[in-house]
């Protein structure tokens, strides 16, 4: 009998182990502690990792799922979630610790789907964004007045109206040339941003994210670059336009997924909107300035979408279930669309791994990078493409690549220096033959409209 016993107790243990997180709201303490019960849980694929502070000192806390976590695996993409931004956008929130629970218990249940995707994926989960404005939020309790309480940060900021406008700069470009990708950010913009801003601007600085999603409520629909219209503001008045990006057709891929994925997305009638397919681009719906998904595309080599998720921006907690039983196969859909287009390494002829070289393709006007290990990711439909890579005092190489529907196609570029040319040295003209540097006509008119470009927003 006491044999037994043991067993039923050994049992019970390992179930309370293993419970799926409660569906239940978790405040700033709550969630840190289902945090770090995952990684106890999953000791070996998990690591908890902080990116930073909140105004009033809150960690902003990130879970990591890997076959090594801590370690960059060349030519493993890295991709995240963000929820919470807004603090009194919960439902995000609450979702992320749902799914770090599921893939913890699926992957010790040898789900070969979720071990896969683990194995294969680096997945960085940060629940809360703005987890002082969530303690705000909170207090007040859903079902209750004050739709916004609990939105902005300690400080009264619109996180997703915080980050540098780099938007302005890419319109300019695209009309009159330069750069397309990783625009650089302005010299102050560290004094310029909100705390949670700036930690998880380092943060995209550390990892070389391929894919993202930010997670918030009010609505039902996947959102896609550009939300900025290229005419945000015309005599004062904002203007909504469909402002695609370069990549458009991939955004709206990515963005369908997870809309049919979804347990009524896809429908398209939500929350007395509608929106064909369940998606949208931001700017048609309304445009944004200084907003994170945007930022994403424009300074580094991610391509992030926003989810909004619920009607209710603080759901009952009657709700959870549902709304998790909704997304759950959205959110292992989207993570499994990192795994497409092409990858590979970019060395030189003494297979050095070459950082920060460009791959271009052909037709579609972004670049990305590869990262300090070397490696790339980019991001691509099924079709036949010409790609290239570049880096600084190498030759280019280019190559004609088939991208197919499944498996990101492995595409390797070993580059060889330059050999430096000679220029035959020319004589300075004498300056009786009068000449003068041509001023370039379009010079002035440029000026004038970057500077009505960079006309603060709204």
């Amino acid at each position: 009998m006491s044999d037994l016993l043991s067993v039923f107790l050994h049992l019970l243990l390992l179930f309370k182990l293993v419970a799926p997180v409660t569906f239940r709201h978790h405040r700033y303490d709550d969630l840190v502690r289902t945090l770090y019960k995952v990684q106890n849980e999953c000791p070996g694929i998990t690591r908890v990792y902080s990116i930073g502070r909140s105004v009033e000192g809150r960690h902003l806390y990130v879970l990591e799922f890997s076959d090594h976590p801590g370690i960059h695996e060349p030519l493993e993409p890295e991709v995240k979630y963000v929820g919470n931004m807004h603090g009194n956008e919960a439902l995000g929130r609450e979702l992320m610790l749902q799914l770090s629970e599921f893939l913890c218990e699926e992957f010790r249940n040898r789900n070969q789907r979720i071990v896969q995707l683990i194995q294969d994926t680096r997945i960085h989960i940060l629940p809360s964004m703005n987890p002082d404005g969530y303690e705000v939020a909170a207090a007040q309790g859903s079902n209750k007045p004050g739709y916004l309480v609990g939105r902005n940060n300690a400080n009264g900021v619109d996180l997703n109206r915080d980050f540098p406008d780099l938007n302005t700069y890419i319109y300019y470009n695209e009309k009159y040339g330069g750069p397309n990708h990783h625009l650089p950010l302005p010299d102050n913009w560290k004094s310029q941003v909100e705390p949670e801003t700036r930690a998880v601007i380092r943060w995209m600085h550390s990892f070389n994210f391929v894919l993202s999603a930010n997670l918030h409520g009010g609505a039902v629909v996947a959102n896609y670059p550009y939300d900025k219209s290229f005419e945000h503001r015309v005599r004062g008045v904002r203007r909504t336009a469909n402002t695609p990006t370069p990549d458009d057709k991939l955004f709206q891929k990515l963005a369908k997924v997870y809309s049919y994925a979804h347990g009524w997305m896809f429908q398209g009638w939500n929350c007395g909107d509608y929106f064909p397919d369940g998606i949208t681009n931001g700017a048609s719906w309304y445009s944004l300035s200084k907003g994170m998904q945007d930022f994403n595309y424009l300074h580094t080599n991610c391509f992030e979408i926003t989810l909004e998720l619920s009607c209710d921006k603080f759901p009952p907690q009657e709700e959870l279930q549902r709304e998790w039983l909704g997304n759950r196969e959205a959110l292992i859909q989207f993570l499994e669309q990192v795994h497409q287009g092409i990858k590979g390494m970019v060395l030189d002829e003494n297979y050095n791994n070459l950082a920060n070289a460009v791959i271009s393709v052909s037709g579609i006007n972004h670049d990305v990078t590869s990262g300090d290990h070397g490696d790339y990711f980019r991001l691509l439909l099924p079709g036949i493409y010409t790609v290239s890579a570049t880096a600084p005092g190498f030759d280019p190489e280019t190559v004609t690549v088939t991208v197919g529907p499944a498996e990101p196609t492995l595409v390797n570029f070993h580059l060889k220096r330059s050999i430096p040319q000679v220029s035959p040295v020319r004589r300075a003209p004498s300056r009786r033959h009068g000449v003068r540097a041509k001023v370039q006509p379009q010079a002035r008119k440029k000026e004038m409209e970057m500077r009505q470009l960079q006309r603060g927003p709204a």
